[in-house]
């Protein structure tokens, strides 16, 4: 800032102003180092249960909410909001230990009142259709937003599809100063809640992705009516900001205006709570921007100054905790009733009835003999599980026989038939077991003697070895089961694996199924196959191959899909482009009195008679009849517009050359 010469030769004026911050960018940086930098650590803490928040402060048209949100002509241009949405939704996808639930809301602040841009149930033409959101403030001033909606996003395309819905209802403008100036806050915020399965204890964080109004000099701007207004809350709620953000870095401060705006309610608890917060301060480096250049930096100087202290969000589970304390509750209640003699006249529910048959039947059936029957202290209970033990002993009618072994009582009766066949099938799943045995022992002796002669190669080579006979002996007796003592690892692993599959039950037969020995041999029998080394190779090629190939495709989808909403995007405001300008050629053009055409009737019938009724028309400057010939028409381009256009000037050439005027 030169000092002028014109004040005179006493000027105070600074001319050098020193600002330090933790990181800037200049003007050619990628929006993918900035949100490295800026977006992806605070990222990272929402992940981990922790309330993070993200803001874009400066003047209009220094590039705030392409920063926050991205430019809609390259895919490379997405801002921080579509990044931090791929970033979390890749991380959930990642981390298969926890249950993750996200939920998204899009809040606008637009004139000190806030909108749902997220709302289903209205299909709003006008940002004052949508449901208007209220702040309420519970005892323990925590801040709740009435009529919000909370939209689950199970995936990414959930998420984009939901920012892209919010960013077509939000209320754009031109300024003088931009073109397409937002002319409100935004808040997208993120919701994280996430579960270990079997745990009590929930972790629940949310991430505000917050894209501030541009702050303007409206004598610069010279902007009036409706925009001028804008610009007035604009400033206001800016101010009010800076007024909490000064209170904030104040030591012993005990008041803190938060209540002044909607904004400063909203982020309560990231402007001065449990939050980690990150500013992003915007600069337009131009000459006649120096005054608002350093009125951003020294905002921004003030904020680094605040100190946030973030907590992990912990808290058990509601649902879970009602169940625990409803059960120990009625613990307690059988206890005192038992201990003080009062009898429960209430008869146990269906449920109830249910449950204790379930735990009689496991306690009956369980083998351990040191197991227990648990009904608690309820006497209604213990009689119930009396009386169906007794009904289960009268129901046998067997003297003399344990109601442990009711499977004992014989089956006398049975055909001889039967047994027979079943004799048969035993004798045939025998044989067939030693075969498989037979030949099993002998692949067993093939792995003994390769171990054998691998462990003489090695005490050959180290000299200090001694290997001992007796540990590389296989006692395989007739009668006896099959076992080895083999000190070398794989040779044990086999032959126990032998051991317990050789008289395993098995399937024998049909449909190309093997029992568990025939499946062991066929293992060992596929680790010394000839081609076996090149059937993994290729596996693992093929493997190779088909995860470079979809994660290839898996990033052209989320590129394809992003690019079809930014040409959404793009459609929706050439529509809005054209009404604005529409409008405002009609507002330009000159009144041209021209006929109107409408039919008479008369008799039975209608036909056109004469010219009865006469409207004035304000048709554009480039519809108007020429005085030269039709050729010198200008067209629009398009064939039914300009037929609409030729056939309205020949009906007026027709209507002035019968009244005798000149066309």
């Amino acid at each position: 800032v030169p000092r002028d010469l014109a004040d005179g030769f006493v000027n105070n004026k600074r001319e050098s102003y020193k600002f330090k911050f933790q990181k800037i960018f200049d003007q050619e940086v990628k929006q993918d180092a900035v949100f490295e930098s800026i977006a992806k650590p605070v990222a990272e803490c929402a992940l981990a249960g922790y309330n993070g928040t993200i803001f874009a402060y400066g003047q209009t048209g220094s590039g705030k909410t392409f920063t926050i949100t991205g430019g809609a002509e390259r895919y490379s241009d997405r801002g921080i909001i579509p990044r931090t949405l791929s970033y979390i939704f890749q991380q959930l996808e990642k981390d298969s230990s926890k249950v993750y639930t996200t939920h998204v809301s899009y809040l606008e602040i637009y004139n000190e009142c806030g909108y749902d841009l997220l709302d289903p149930r209205h299909e709003a033409s006008r940002l004052e259709d949508l449901p208007k959101v209220t702040i309420m403030e519970d005892p323990d001033q925590n801040i709740h937003l009435k009529n919000l909606s909370l939209q689950q996003a199970t995936n990414e395309e959930e998420a984009l599809n939901l920012l892209f819905l919010g960013d077509t209802n939000r209320m754009i403008a031109e300024t003088p100063m931009n073109q397409a100036s937002t002319r409100s806050h935004c808040i997208f915020t993120v919701h994280i809640s996430s579960k270990e399965p079997g745990s009590a204890t929930i972790r629940r964080s949310k991430l505000h992705l917050v894209d501030l109004a541009g702050s303007e000099r409206v004598a610069k701007t010279g902007v009036g009516g409706q925009l001028l207004t804008e610009a007035k809350y604009i400033n206001l709620s800016l101010h009010y900001l800076e007024q909490v953000i000064i209170a904030l870095a104040e030591k012993h401060r005990s008041h803190i205006p938060y209540r002044n705006s909607v904004m400063t309610s909203v982020l309560r608890d990231s402007l001065g709570g449990n939050c980690m917060t990150t500013m992003i301060a915007t600069l337009s480096l131009d000459k006649r921007n120096i005054d608002e250049s350093i009125s951003t930096c020294r905002f921004a100087q003030r904020v680094a100054l605040i100190k946030n202290e973030a907590v992990l969000n912990e808290e058990v589970d509601p649902r879970l905790m009602i169940i625990q304390l409803k059960k120990v509750i009625q613990e307690l209640k059988d206890e005192l009733a038992m201990v003080t003699g009062v009898q429960r006249t209430e008869e146990l529910t269906q449920e109830e009835l249910l449950q204790l048959d379930e735990i009689i039947k496991t306690f009956l059936e369980d083998p351990d003999p040191e197991s227990t029957l648990d009904v608690g202290a309820d006497m209604r209970k213990i009689k119930h599980c009396f009386n169906y033990v007794k009904q289960l002993i009268n129901h046998t009618n067997i003297p003399d026989r344990s109601l442990l072994s009711p499977d004992i009582t014989g089956n006398e009766d049975t055909n001889t038939s039967e047994k027979k066949e079943e004799l048969k099938k035993l004798r045939d799943l025998l044989h067939q077991r030693d075969n498989e045995i037979n030949i099993l022992v002998s692949m067993l002796k093939k792995e003994k003697k390769k171990a054998q002669d691998a462990l003489f190669q090695l005490s050959a080579g180290s000299s200090g070895l001694a290997v001992s006979e007796s540990s590389l002996s296989i006692s395989l007796e007739e009668g006896q089961r099959p076992s080895a003592c083999v000190n070398v690892k794989d040779t044990q692993d086999f032959s126990s694996s032998v051991h317990r599959s050789a008289f395993l039950p098995g399937k024998t037969g049909s449909g190309g199924e093997m029992s568990l020995g025939r499946q062991e041999a066929f293992e060992i029998f596929k680790r010394d196959y000839v081609d076996s080394i090149t059937i993994e190779d290729n596996k693992q090629l093929l493997k190779k191959s088909y995860k470079t190939m979809f994660n290839r495709l898996k990033g052209l989808k989320i590129e394809i899909e992003h690019l079809q909403l930014l040409m959404e995007k793009a459609k929706v405001k050439l529509q809005k482009d054209f009404e604005v300008w529409w409008s405002e050629e009609a507002s330009n053009l000159q009144p041209l009195n021209l006929p109107f055409f409408q039919t008479e009737k008369k008799g039975n019938g209608n036909r056109e008679h004469g010219i009865k009724m006469f409207t004035h028309l304000n048709i554009p400057a480039y519809f108007r009849t020429p005085q030269s010939s039709s050729s010198s028409i200008p067209l629009t381009g398009d064939s039914q517009t300009d037929a609409d256009i030729l056939a309205f000037i020949k009906a007026r050439q027709n209507l002035l050359q019968k009244k005798g005027k000149p066309c």
